[in-house]
């Protein structure tokens, strides 16, 4: 029996795979929640390869890797000074099994330390999203209602 999925950092041969999991589960994740259109602009401005490579090469992505398949993408970032949290999704088949926490934690992990705070942000119409962020203590700061966007935050202090 498998240990199951091991979260390690992304490296230049995960680019292709991490594009391809952002085709086939972010874009029908997002479908039905935001419409097709809106689901494959998401993946076509943010799971491209000159975006995803970008974020590899700065060490800002974590992969969960099972058996050599990837299951799961994490990936931090900023935004002005601010520590955000820009992807974290994990393969349907692999929900619920703490994978995305695991997720979270290496990627609160490599924050510079004495980060005080960390964002995320989602679609107001992914419900699944905020309850899990709810539940990893992440608190609503503003719903950004024309983008149909929450932005949480969480103290790590």
């Amino acid at each position: 029996m498998g240990t199951g999925p091991i979260v390690r950092d992304a490296d230049r041969d995960d680019v292709m795979a991490i594009c391809r999991f952002g085709e086939e589960h972010v874009r029908a994740h997002y479908t039905p929640l935001i419409g097709e259109e809106a689901a494959a602009l998401q993946v076509r401005m943010w799971w491209n390869e000159t975006n995803v490579a970008g974020a590899v090469a700065r060490g800002s992505v974590v992969v969960a890797d099972d058996g050599g398949h990837l299951v799961g993408v994490g990936q931090r970032g900023l935004d002005g000074a601010e520590h955000v949290i820009y992807k974290l999704y994990v393969h349907p088949r692999h929900r619920g099994g703490g994978l995305g926490r695991r997720l979270l934690d290496v990627l609160i992990g490599q924050l510079p330390p004495g980060t005080e705070r960390l964002y995320i942000e989602h679609f107001v119409a992914n419900e699944r999203a905020g309850a899990f962020y709810e539940r990893e203590g992440f608190t609503v700061e503003r719903i950004d209602a024309g983008l149909g966007v929450v932005w949480r935050v969480r103290d790590l202090r």
